[in-house]
């Protein structure tokens, strides 16, 4: 049975892209559009064809295939006649919006015998942080084995019978997102259990061409950062296994089918591709820009708008003064955005914060894809901290994993600036952007 998803149509007038350049089309990776990665060596099959540039500044919405399209048509070698193991949930579908599980499950060459669930679940329906349990596909029958419960890596039981697993899940950009961890411990499991991983790109839907935030400590690795990138990392989950098994010691046999038509600076709406939420509170592009940096307050007592329709796009707290708020943080001329004072009333938000109360906060309105949301946050965090007083307490420990060290919040807490505050980032960024250079595959 073949599920389809209906495309959506563009939302408009939300995002006021300000570009001096066209959108370049990019057609084709020839001939045989698979990168086939080992533990020393990586290297495409073919090279990219850059076509015509799109017209206009407001670009068309560019027929992008993600690597499921790539694989089926191009690339079948790497499963065929295998047992397949699939790491997917809902966001893993082909351009036209059907299941990779359908894909998989339907095609006559394909042995797809398991399914791994990660975080928010099969079907990207469950809260943060709930745990996921393990039972059986209704649509296949196929076993779905949790990788967000009793255990986050699989086990040799779950890897029983299997030839090669396939990940194809949709990351968003941001270090936090768990579902490249999920993807780093299968990788690490596959390799010990002699099983080779398969990768289906996807695009970086807050794009691959912005780099931003401070780059984590290694003390502070968990599974909502597991390795030293910034906030903003502007890598595909194709890019990243390949930065994971040459940079941080996996040992796999990893191979990467690469997207046909992503470029580094697209958004996620700039490509033809429907938007499936990857996760309950990630509703939108807009959501998804201001992830890297709202996503900290999730470690204050303020709220996210968990439970309301523009999520991670405002922050607020009932006694906070939206007005001096807004004021205070458009004097700091971040570029890209402003800040409006808004209020939001959260419905059953998924982290208990002001349920059915009304709050005082600011809207993030941006006015380029490209503007920096982790520095944002360190100005709301600033500002908001010196507003609320007494009513202020941190979650310790999951605002310092939140932001990959403890100098922020000990920062804050001390009085420093915000330049003191964001001073060392300039310098961890640029070691990062030439640390990453080898594994990009995308013009």
């Amino acid at each position: 049975m073949t599920t389809t998803y209906e495309r959506r149509p563009r939302r408009q007038g939300q995002i006021r892209k300000k570009r001096t350049e066209t959108l370049q089309r990019s057609q084709s990776i020839m001939p045989a559009i698979l990168l086939a990665c080992s533990i020393g060596a990586c290297a495409p099959s073919g090279e990219a064809e850059g076509g015509p540039p799109v017209e206009g500044v407001e670009a068309e919405r560019v027929a992008v295939r993600p690597g499921v399209d790539v694989l089926l048509s191009d690339s079948l070698r790497v499963v065929r006649g295998r047992r397949v193991g699939l790491v997917t949930n809902h966001t893993g579908r082909n351009a036209d919006g059907v299941l990779t599980i359908d894909l998989l499950a339907d095609h006559p060459e394909v042995d797809l015998v398991a399914l791994y669930s990660p975080e928010h679940g099969i079907r990207g329906e469950e809260e943060a942080g709930a745990q996921i349990a393990s039972g059986t596909d209704a649509a296949t029958g196929l076993p779905v084995h949790s990788l967000y419960g009793q255990t986050r890596r699989p086990t040799p039981e779950m890897l029983e019978g299997v030839d090669v697993l396939v990940f194809d899940m949709q990351d968003i950009g941001a270090r936090y997102y768990t579902y490249v961890s999920t993807m780093a411990y299968v990788m690490e499991a596959a390799g010990t259990n002699g099983i080779p991983v398969v990768v289906l790109d996807r695009p970086n839907p807050i794009r691959g061409d912005v780099v931003q935030g401070n780059v984590l400590e290694p003390e502070f690795s968990t599974f909502v950062g597991l390795y030293p990138v910034p906030m903003r990392h502007g890598m595909t989950p194709g890019e990243l296994a390949r930065m994971y098994v040459s940079e941080y010691g996996i040992e796999v046999e990893l191979h990467v089918v690469p997207m046909d038509g992503w470029t580094r600076s697209m958004t996620y709406d700039d490509t033809a591709l429907p938007w499936v939420p990857p996760s309950p509170n990630m509703p939108s592009l807009e959501s998804a820009l201001a992830y890297p940096g709202t996503c900290l307050f999730e470690g204050t007592p303020l709220s996210v708008g968990r439970g309301t329709d523009q999520a991670f796009q405002w922050v607020g707290a009932p006694w906070l003064d939206a007005a001096a708020l807004a004021e205070a943080l458009n004097g700091y001329g971040i570029e890209g955005v402003t800040f409006e004072a808004t209020t939001f009333t959260p419905s059953s938000p998924g982290d208990g914060k002001f349920a059915e109360t009304e709050v005082s906060g600011v809207l993030l309105v941006p006015g380029d894809t490209g503007y920096d949301a982790p520095r944002a946050a360190v100005a709301m965090l600033v500002e908001t901290f010196r507003m609320s007083g007494d009513r202020w307490s941190w979650r310790e420990s999951h605002f310092d994993r939140l932001a990959g060290t403890d100098d922020l919040r000990e920062g804050i807490e001390s009085g420093r600036t915000f330049e003191e505050l964001t001073a060392s980032w300039d310098g961890g960024l640029a070691a990062f952007e030439a640390k990453r250079a080898p594994y990009l595959i995308y013009e």
